[in-house]
């Protein structure tokens, strides 16, 4: 079977502690955008969290990324931070409809994350998968949900995600779930378990059995049978197809997260 494409990076582009680490000395700052995406093949956007931006910005970005280079885009807080789903559209039509598809061809999945404390409601998460658009000014949206509570580990949750073909996040962490079903046409993982005391963010071996991973994700398989810890699946399985693949290294102190990234990258081309 083909292997579908593998991109990984990194959540966002600009941190101080990568300024002589990641980013050469003296490098204008202006440009670490530049810079990253020339190391890279997808960054994690998380400013959209926090505020909106404007169609020029996102566009900007969009000239800053060589081809085939890939942006995630976090949804706002606004969207995701409630006690009632079902009343997020007007947050929604906000959201996607403030520029991000000015990104062009380099506009990736969009990542709805959850609050650690928000529990699963069939009814009220079924109400909120409906409002996701399939698309914005006619380009395609593809969504990706990162729960994190462990309510969401039952076989419902996967059904609705596949039935909305959302694809659920998997997320290496030692504090949330595991939940490796694949529900959409894509795979997204964040690797949230990496130490700045190790110069890869992971162990080196850690980072061959993830890239060994992502090949099975992008070959469209399910990686089973390896030694990565908590791969949980709670559902059925789903077809075996090639699935773009997305990595995103994102830790607590994340200055390792470049250096991880980049060896994926490496390791991927074996």
């Amino acid at each position: 079977m083909t292997q579908a494409p593998i991109r990984a990076g990194i959540g966002g582009w600009t941190f101080e502690p990568w300024r002589g680490t990641f980013y050469p000395d003296k490098w204008p700052q202006k440009r670490e955008l530049e810079y990253a995406a020339s190391h890279l093949t997808a960054i994690e956007v998380n400013g959209t969290y926090y505020s909106g931006f404007k169609p020029a910005t996102f566009e900007g970005w969009a000239k800053a990324a060589p081809d085939e280079f890939v942006f995630a885009v976090k949804a706002s807080r606004f969207c995701t931070n409630r006690k009632v789903l079902a009343e997020a559209g007007d947050s929604i039509t906000r959201f996607t409809g403030q520029g991000i598809v000015e990104l062009g061809d380099k506009l990736g999945p969009i990542l709805w994350q959850f609050m650690a404390t928000k529990k699963f409601d069939a009814e009220d998460f079924g109400a909120f998968l409906k409002l996701l658009p399939d698309s914005q000014d006619g380009v395609k949206l593809r969504h990706a949900i990162q729960v994190r509570h462990e309510s969401f580990a039952v076989p419902e949750f996967i059904e609705l995600c596949r039935a909305a073909g959302v694809a659920i996040v998997f997320a290496d962490s030692p504090q949330y779930p595991a939940i490796a079903d694949i529900t959409g046409d894509f795979v997204y993982a964040r690797l949230e378990s990496g130490e700045d005391d190790n110069p890869l963010c992971y162990p080196k071996a850690a980072i061959d059995r993830w890239a060994d991973t992502a090949k099975i994700w992008a070959s469209g398989g399910s990686p089973k049978g390896l030694p990565v810890d908590r791969l949980t699946y709670v559902g059925t399985s789903a077809p075996e197809k090639p699935r773009e693949t997305f990595v995103f290294f994102i830790h607590g102190g994340k200055v390792r997260a470049p250096a991880a990234a980049m060896a994926l990258i490496e390791r991927i081309k074996d």
